[in-house]
This record gives C-alpha cells, structure tokens and sequence, in this order.
C-alpha cells in the first residue's frame, strides 16, 4: 500500500528522536542568522536561483525540506511572519532549543506527554533571574515595568498615518534585515505604506505594494512613486508627457520577448 522507498519507523529512538533531530538541523541552520549581526545564508533553489540573505522566511520557502515534523517548524516559521512581518527565526530557533531540552528528558525516561505538560505549564510562569542579590531582583523588576509601560504608551499613540511615528517604530525591523540603512529604507517603506493604507486598516493589501529593481546607482537613489512602473526604455521617441492619458495594453508577445516588464 506505501510507495517503493518508503521507510517505517517506530519505537522510541527510531521515531521520535528522529523527529527531534530533524527539526534541531533546521534550527542550527537558521539559528546563526538570528539577530542584526546574524550571518547571511547562501541557498539555491530548485530553479537553480541564488538567494544570499539572512531572512529566515527566505531560506525556509527556498530550501526544499521533506521531513514532516521539519516542515511543522517552518509552518510555524511562515505563520509568524505572514501575521506579525517579522521573528521567523527566533520562532524556529526557540522551537529546536525547547525540542534539545525535550530530547534529554526523554533519554531520561520521561513520557513526551509529561513533558508537553510542562512546557504548558512553564508558558504562564514568569521566571526571574536571581543570583541572590535582592539589588538584581529590583533592578530586573524595574526593567520589566519600564518595557510594559512603553509598550502601552507605544500602542495608545501609534498613529499608522503619521510619517514620523511609522518611520520610528518600523526601525527595529528593518534593522534586523538590513542594519545600518535603517534610516534610509524606513522612510520610503512609511511613505509607500502609508500612499497604499485604506481606511479600514484590516483591508491593507501588502501586494499593492511593489518594488522595481533598476542597474545602476545604490541606496541612497531609492524613491518612492505613487503609480505604475515599467521598467524599460519607450519604442519611440518621447521620453516625458505630463498630465496625460495612458491605455495599458498587455500582450503575451510583448511580455514573452522582454518588451514588457512590470513591478
């Protein structure tokens, strides 16, 4: 009833450590590009494209993983950044860390159930820090009400139309992606997000918002335009018409011999 090549696996080391180690490959992987120094992965796909990037959700959507309890993990990876734009990586790397901890316990003799139990049981537990000095507690303490309280102020004033409060909070991310240039994408991504925003904030459509890649120049010449890009040169000889009409004919000859390019 199975296919030629299958295998069959049971038992405890055969079938559940596999699985461990499975996803603790896939998070060594990903785990050394975890931060803003993280280091970038070179991955090539299956249509034998080049890829240098430090994005987890990149790597995890090129590389080809067969394994069912590693594709789990990058489920998980691809939910993260669809619903929240960015932490990929730590949601992959913390799940390989929680499964080495989960595999000692099991090599220990406890019941994998027993130690999902616990890892449930440790999700509403806070742990602080404490070597013994009572100075340490406080300070850690006084930490954690700060953080809470910017997040609160953070999210009271958020204004998602206002240039400079988008351009502000959209720092941190940027710079886990492209560190250093924080300051010169935050603003073109605030401007081309904010152009594109509807009213009802749950109706935003990422799509409609495109990036046209041109040789030449560097960042700094990046820009933002509210419309349409065609990246190639005019079949005549008129360059520049302001204020004018435009009829967008799409043709399958065109766009199969170069003369049509659109992003």
């Amino acid at each position: 009833m199975l296919k030629e090549g299958h295998k069959h696996l049971s038992g405890l080391d055969e079938a559940v450590i596999k699985n461990v180690d499975a996803c603790k490959q896939l998070s060594t992987i990903t785990r050394t590009s975890l931060g803003p120094n993280g280091m970038n992965k070179m991955v090539i796909n299956h249509l034998d494209k080049l890829f240098v990037t430090s994005d987890t959700a990149t790597i995890v959507n090129e590389l080809e993983i067969q394994h069912p309890a590693a594709k789990i993990l990058v489920l998980a990876g691809k939910a993260q950044q669809e619903e929240i734009g960015d932490g990929a990586n730590l949601v992959v790397s913390f799940a390989g860390e929680l499964l080495q901890g989960a595999e000692e316990l099991i090599r220990m003799g406890l019941h994998p159930n027993e130690i999902i139990i616990g890892y449930t049981k440790a999700i509403n537990k806070r742990i602080i820090w404490d070597r013994g000095s009572v100075l340490t507690t406080l300070f850690l303490l006084q930490v954690v009400e700060i953080l809470e309280g910017l997040v609160e102020q953070g999210s009271e004033t958020m204004d998602v139309r206002n240039r400079d409060e988008v351009t502000l909070r959209m720092k941190a991310a940027v710079a886990s992606k492209q560190y250093g240039q924080e300051s010169i994408l935050c603003p073109l991504i605030a401007d081309a997000c904010i152009q594109v925003f509807p009213k009802n904030p749950v109706n935003i459509n990422v799509d409609n918002v495109r990036v046209a890649k041109l040789l030449g120049g560097g960042l700094q010449n990046c820009t933002t335009v509210r419309g349409m890009v065609l990246k190639g040169d005019t079949i005549g000889s008129i360059k520049r018409i302001e204020k004018s009409k435009m009829l967008q004919i799409f043709s399958l000859l065109a766009k199969s011999i170069g003369l049509l390019d659109v992003s």
